[in-house]
C-alpha cells in the first residue's frame, strides 16, 4: 500500500459526480435522488454531475467502472458521491484502471455496499470518506439532519481536526421512499444514550480502516483490497458497522472470529463500532426486540476481541452506518480515539 494523502477539496461552485458504482436505484426512486441533487446545490454550492449509469438499474460492472473511470479522468470534476449502496460492487472492482485513479485523486463519499471503493481507493494511497450518499444522508426525508449536514460539509470543505459527536436522539426505521407523504414531515426517532466505551483507559491515534462488516467477510473471501499481511494495518483505528439486512449476533462474532484468525483484529488498538440497525422492512422489529438485537451484536463484538484483541479499546453506539444521524469517516485518515477525556477527533 502506499503512503495515504488527502486529496485536493473542493470548494463551493465545484462540480460533483453522482455515481451509482453499487446500484441504479435512483431509476426507480427518482425522489430521494433528486432532492439530493438539489440540497448539494443549495446547501452546499455544488452542481451535481450525473453519468450514464447513475440512473440504470441492472448496469454492467463494465459501465459503472467506466463511469467511475470518467468522474475521476475529468479535470472538472472535484469530488464524487455515490447515490447509494447496494449488493454487488465487488464486481466492478476487476476493471477499475488503478493508474488512472491514482493519477487523478479525488474526495470519495459513500459507504455499505462502497465499502468495495472504499478499500480500493485505500489501496491507492487516496483517503476518502466513509458516508453521506446521495439518496439516504443529502436526500433523507423532509429535511438534512443538522449532524450530518455539519460534518458532510467539513468533511468536504475543510481540512484538520473535527470532533465527532454523539447523537442525542437516532433513527433506524424508514417509510416508503415512493410515498410523498414520506417527505413532508420529519421522521421519527428515538433518545439515544451516547456512546458506550470498553477498555477507556489510553490514546489511541492511527489511519482509520473498515467499513462494513458484511462487505469487509466478501472482500475476504474473494481475497480483494484486504491485505494478507496484516501489519499493514498496524496501529490502526477500525471501525465497522452492519446493514439493514441484519446479520445476527452469531454472524457477526463468526465474520470477527475469522478476521482474528487472519490476526486483523489484534493489529488495531482501538475499534469504533457503529449504531447497530435493528429494523428493516423485511423485519419490522418492535422495541423490545431492537433492544435485543444490539445487545447481542454488541456481546458478539466483545467476545471476539475478547480472543483475539482482548486489549482494544471500543467504542459503541458511534453514529456512522446505517442509523441517522451519521458521521463521516475519514477512510484511511487520521482518528483519536481518547479514551480517558471520552472524545473521538477525526481528521478531515
Amino acid at each position: 500500500m502506499a503512503s495515504l494523502a488527502y486529496p485536493p477539496k473542493p470548494v463551493p461552485g465545484d462540480r460533483i459526480a453522482i455515481l451509482s458504482p453499487a446500484s441504479g436505484l435512483p431509476g426507480l426512486l427518482p425522489r430521494p435522488h433528486e432532492l439530493g441533487l438539489e440540497r448539494l446545490r443549495e446547501h452546499f454550492g455544488l452542481e451535481p454531475v450525473e453519468y450514464p449509469s447513475t440512473r440504470t438499474m441492472g448496469s454492467t460492472p463494465e459501465e459503472r467502472a467506466a463511469d467511475i473511470h470518467a468522474a475521476f479522468a475529468d479535470p472538472t470534476i472535484k469530488a464524487v458521491m455515490a447515490t447509494i449502496g447496494g449488493d454487488d460492487q465487488i464486481t466492478v472492482l476487476p476493471y477499475l484502471d488503478r493508474e488512472l485513479i491514482r493519477a487523478n485523486p479525488k474526495p470519495f463519499f459513500g459507504y455499505s455496499d462502497n465499502t468495495n471503493l472504499l478499500a480500493f481507493l485505500y489501496n491507492l494511497g487516496i483517503v476518502a470518506y466513509h458516508g453521506a450518499c446521495l439518496m439516504t444522508e443529502i436526500g433523507r426525508p423532509y429535511a438534512l439532519h443538522p449532524l450530518t449536514a455539519e460534518s458532510v460539509r467539513a468533511a468536504l470543505f475543510t481540512s484538520g481536526p473535527y470532533e465527532l459527536r454523539a447523537a442525542e436522539r437516532f433513527r433506524d426505521t424508514d417509510r416508503d421512499w415512493a410515498d410523498p407523504a414520506t417527505f413532508r414531515t420529519e421522521p421519527d426517532s428515538q433518545p439515544a444514550d451516547g456512546w458506550i466505551w470498553h477498555r477507556p483507559d489510553r490514546v489511541v491515534e492511527g489511519r482509520a480502516w473498515g467499513g462494513n462488516l458484511e462487505i469487509l467477510s466478501w472482500l475476504l473471501m474473494a481475497d480483494r483490497e484486504i491485505a494478507r499481511d496484516p501489519a499493514v494495518y498496524e496501529g490502526g483505528v477500525l471501525f465497522l458497522e452492519t446493514s439493514e439486512e441484519l446479520p445476527s449476533g452469531e454472524e457477526v462474532f463468526r465474520i470477527l472470529r475469522n478476521m482474528g484468525e487472519r490476526g486483523l483484529l489484534a493489529c488495531f488498538p482501538a475499534l469504533l463500532m457503529g449504531r447497530a440497525r435493528a429494523w428493516s422492512f423485511q423485519r419490522p422489529n418492535d422495541p423490545e426486540a431492537k433492544r435485543r438485537y444490539v445487545t447481542e451484536q454488541r456481546e458478539a463484538v466483545l467476545r471476539a476481541l475478547a480472543a483475539y484483541a482482548p486489549d482494544t479499546m471500543a467504542v459503541f453506539d458511534v453514529d456512522l452506518g446505517h442509523t441517522d444521524p451519521q458521521l463521516v469517516v475519514p477512510y484511511g485518515g487520521s482518528v483519536t480515539v481518547d479514551g480517558p477525556a471520552r472524545r473521538i477527533t477525526v481528521t478531515y
